[in-house]
């Protein structure tokens, strides 16, 4: 009788996985989408908020940078601030606009 539970419970919870309900995911198109609807002014906002919640505590914003120079500084520095690929971009936006 208890394999028969385990059995079953394992099997709803495969299921739930499979479907993406247990753990849903927050793919990439996902993302471009929600950041899409934005217009460039409000992208660009929410960029200097982001920036300051998660570099400000340690950095100022630069004057002028490339957007060559923000993107590989933003790759850098995306695992050690544990910032989300939408920070990124929109970090991205209000630097190198």
């Amino acid at each position: 009788m208890k394999t028969r539970a385990l059995t079953a419970a394992m099997i709803v919870l495969s299921a739930c996985c499979l479907k993406g309900v247990a753990f849903p995911q927050n793919t990439a198109s996902t993302q471009r989408a929600t950041t899409g609807a934005r217009s460039a002014a409000q992208q660009a906002k929410e960029g200097e908020r982001r920036f300051q919640a998660n570099c400000g505590r340690c950095h100022n914003a630069p004057e002028s940078i490339s957007p060559r120079e923000a993107k590989a500084v933003l790759q850098h520095m995306r695992v050690r601030a544990m910032l989300s690929a939408e920070d990124e971009q929109l970090i991205l936006k209000f630097l190198a606009p």
